[in-house]
């Protein structure tokens, strides 16, 4: 067990924030699960105090980057304009949001299942899709599905994906498997692309992925924090706080994690739905 002091870091924001679907609470007392790809964390929380239940070396080399622990978010809430009163509540509301590094193509297959879905269903779907196409692996005496590899995808089919739930999204994730397994985008070159906008507009060649789906994953696998992806909520907040436009000069290197502040507070927060 590794247990480490950090500020700004809440397992139950980052769970509800819209980012990680694999990540839930167990019955014990702030204690999480989390599965990412093939690897599997239990972590729990008190106060600013965090446990992870792993090796040293997992932790270092996945988990701190995974949860961009060497991050300062304190620095991220310091340039919150204090006269945006709106901004300002969303930033105390989430205060504890991680933008999380995690697999490309997880978040690939992920945020295509995410269109037009509620949380708990995408949940559902992606829990699914792992049990039939992923590997069944086992961490002590606790047995989870990795997330399938696009190898093992490669052999689903529309029809197979549609009675998992996955809807008219089903075309969208084999077709995309086909475009990945082919060479037509790389998902190396996409590691190594250093610009948002290059990424983004490369994500959009897959079937399925327009520009919000494309600004998500920017942002939840690639680390590009100037991505802002606009839903409905986003939408909405926008046109009733922000009639001029966001301030992307203020927050710029930093959009995305302003988003996630305002996601959370408008799904989540006193003015959610839930």
């Amino acid at each position: 067990m590794i247990t480490v002091e950090l500020d700004n870091f809440s397992l139950r924001e980052i769970c509800r924030s819209g980012q990680c679907f694999r990540m839930h609470e167990t019955a014990e007392n702030n204690t999480y699960e989390l599965v990412a790809g093939d690897k599997y964390l239990k972590i729990s929380q008190a106060g600013s105090i965090v446990n992870f239940y792993c090796s040293d070396v997992e932790f270092i080399c996945y988990w701190v980057p995974y949860f961009d622990i060497d991050s300062d978010y304190g620095r991220y809430i310091e340039k919150v304009n204090p006269r945006d009163t709106y901004l300002s509540a969303a930033v105390q509301c989430g205060n504890g949001i991680r933008i999380l590094r995690q697999d490309l193509w997880e978040m690939i297959i992920t945020f295509l299942i995410s269109q037009q879905n509620n949380i708990s269903r995408i949940r559902s779907c992606i829990e699914r899709l792992c049990v039939r196409y992923g590997e069944k692996l086992k961490a002590g005496d606790t047995e989870y599905y990795s997330f399938p590899t696009p190898q093992q995808l490669s052999g689903a089919t529309e029809e197979e994906l549609r009675r998992l739930g996955m809807g008219y999204r089903a075309r969208y994730i084999v077709e995309t498997t086909r475009s990945i397994l082919e060479g037509e985008v790389s998902l190396e070159k996409l590691y190594q692309m250093k610009y948002y906008r290059r990424a983004r507009k490369e994500l959009m060649k897959l079937s399925g992925v327009g520009e919000k789906v494309a600004d998500c994953i920017c942002l939840f696998a690639l680390h590009h924090m100037d991505a802002f992806p606009i839903d409905t909520h986003i939408r909405q907040v926008l046109d009733e706080h922000y009639r001029r436009g966001f301030p992307n000069r203020r927050y710029h290197g930093m959009r995305g994690i302003m988003q996630q502040y305002i996601f959370y507070y408008e799904l989540i927060g006193e003015r959610g739905k839930i």
